[in-house]
């Protein structure tokens, strides 16, 4: 069985103190594949996908590689919206996560804050928003999301993302509710070679690490347009992507529900 890695329990505040933590057993790293940068092409759309799984994950933690390589799985498949969040906490076990940012990090606390929950651990799947299960246990994260998509807690609004000369166009369709329009920037495949640490000395690979989210705009039940230029995407010489998630807010600095979500790379395709 694969453990969590978990950090004492604590407030939830976004100071990250962490004292006593612990991982568990280590897993080898497959995913020397990202190397080339290959990522199939094909169309993604709040209409065609199953879900949105958000990893939170860390190159300290050493419970974290077999996650690592199920998110790849699922981006292979291209059935679902799949994100990593490097998080900051674990840095204190000797090395400095390359990929990882305080935001990420309270994204997870804002989820635990949503989900009633006291603390964090690594590597957590947060599934459409609405719930959460063990990064590295894919038939779990498929079942929960099939169980969603069948009391209607899947994505119900149609979202259609792509490329078009200088512009990314956004297309929400219409449904019931609020939601933000949230943008999450990520780099379709790195490789990092680990020095120190719990995983010192193994070459992971990373797909869709996140970069920065923004929240773009409102939708409100209505059909909806926006537009980014694609430099966006310009970071990374054809390693960017974005995911654009309809998500609702349990209050002002809490997330909620994703109702709908689409993937847009940049690359001669422009859609993923």
């Amino acid at each position: 069985m694969i453990s969590a890695c978990t950090p004492t329990i604590r407030r939830l505040t976004l100071a990250v103190g962490l004292f006593g933590a612990f991982c568990g057993a280590s897993a080898a790293d497959d995913g020397r594949a990202a190397k080339d940068g290959a990522v199939k092409d094909g169309a993604v759309g709040g209409g065609e996908i199953k879900g949105v799984v958000e990893l939170f994950t860390s190159q300290g933690c050493s419970s974290c590689p077999p996650a690592d390589a199920a998110l790849k799985k699922l981006v292979d498949e291209g059935e679902v919206v799949a994100l990593a969040y490097h998080v900051d906490y674990w840095n204190y076990l000797g090395w400095a996560d390359t990929l990882a940012s305080k935001e990420n990090t309270e994204r997870q606390y804002a989820y635990a804050r949503m989900l009633g929950r006291y603390g964090v651990y690594t590597p957590q799947a947060i599934l459409n928003g609405r719930d959460h299960a063990n990064g590295a246990d894919l038939p779990a994260i498929r079942n929960r999301l099939a169980l969603m998509d069948e009391k209607g807690k899947g994505l119900s609004v149609p979202v259609d993302a792509s490329i078009g000369g200088d512009e990314i166009s956004i297309k929400v369709g219409a449904g019931k509710g609020r939601a933000n329009v949230v943008v999450v920037y990520f780099d379709r495949a790195r490789v990092v070679k680990v020095e120190k640490g719990e995983n010192s000395g193994k070459e992971i690979a990373y797909w869709h690490a996140v970069r920065d989210i923004q929240t773009i705009g409102m939708w409100e039940g209505k059909p909806a347009e926006f537009t980014l230029p694609a430099s966006v995407l310009i970071e990374g010489q054809g390693n960017s992507g974005c995911a654009v998630l309809l998500q609702s807010m349990k209050d002002k600095e809490t997330p909620g529900a994703i109702i709908g979500a689409a993937t847009v790379l940049a690359g001669p395709q422009g859609k993923l």
